[in-house]
């Protein structure tokens, strides 16, 4: 059992008693932390305890869109996204969205028998920026940073600009317990940018830079999307077979940004 349980009422007090982190256990939806208590492979010195602490906001101010950390997967689903909605209904099940939060599917890593952070590769391709709270005070950043340099940050928001079109292809694989074994999504901006981004590859989720760049051609981008990332053996695939579905899963999403709106 922690020692000691803080449960702030608003943002500011979250902050406050989060400080630096130090010795901090943040928990929002429970679905990650929660078992790790319960199994006592998880023993906290403190808990810090969001639910009550007004950070579950989802807000839409013209094109540009706002959630709060604490905002459920399922409060994605309404946004009219289609990567994201896509890549939401695919997290698990009906009751681990509800429960899970975007913060905490940001900040969590993988573990030894699967990938987890659907949301990061999603959240990649649409250029999310992360404001977060830690011991250098509130910061925003790409989450492409905040990733890279996640340890003793507590979220607050993550924010993005509405894509001209959007997809998600995710590799369907049997037995996998709900878990996504790889995916890919592609974000088009106003201007003609296309944005790769995948997850189920070795460490969090990655952008595929080497792939965008040649976003006009999809078999030559699938062909360097295995460049962009390295690939690791779990309990539910294998590195080889994540590096030979990669490039499909390029190509299904930039077959699908290039199809009319």
């Amino acid at each position: 059992m922690a020692s000691e349980v803080l449960v702030p009422s608003s943002p500011a007090e979250a902050v406050e008693l989060f400080g630096d982190g130090d010795g901090t256990t943040v928990i929002g939806g429970g679905t990650v932390i929660v078992p790790e208590l319960t199994h006592g492979r998880l023993e906290p010195g403190r808990v810090l305890l969001l639910a009550n602490a007004g950070l579950d906001r989802v807000s839409v101010d013209g094109d540009t869109i706002t959630l709060g950390a604490t905002a459920s997967v399922n409060d994605l689903l309404d946004l009219g996204i289609d990567a994201l909605t896509a890549c939401a209904r695919n997290l698990a099940d009906y009751e681990i969205r509800g429960q899970a939060t975007v913060a905490g599917n940001l900040c969590v890593g993988r573990d030894h028998e699967a990938p987890r952070g659907d949301l990061q590769g999603c959240l990649l391709a649409l250029d999310a920026q992360v404001r977060s709270a830690g011991a250098d005070g509130e910061r925003t950043e790409p989450l492409e940073d905040f990733l890279a340099e996640r340890r003793g940050r507590l979220v607050l928001e993550v924010s993005f600009e509405r894509p001209a079109a959007s997809a998600f292809a995710a590799l369907e694989y049997p037995h996998t317990h709900e878990y996504t074994v790889l995916a890919v999504t592609g974000a088009r901006t106003a201007s003609g940018e296309t944005r790769l981004a995948a997850t189920g590859v070795a460490g969090s989720g990655t952008r595929l830079r080497a792939a965008e760049a040649q976003a006009s051609d999809p078999q030559a981008s699938g062909t360097a999307a295995v460049g962009d990332v390295s690939f690791a053996d779990d309990a539910v695939a294998s590195a080889w077979y994540r590096e030979q579905t990669l490039p499909v899963l390029v190509r299904r999403v930039l077959s699908s940004l290039q199809e009319p709106a």
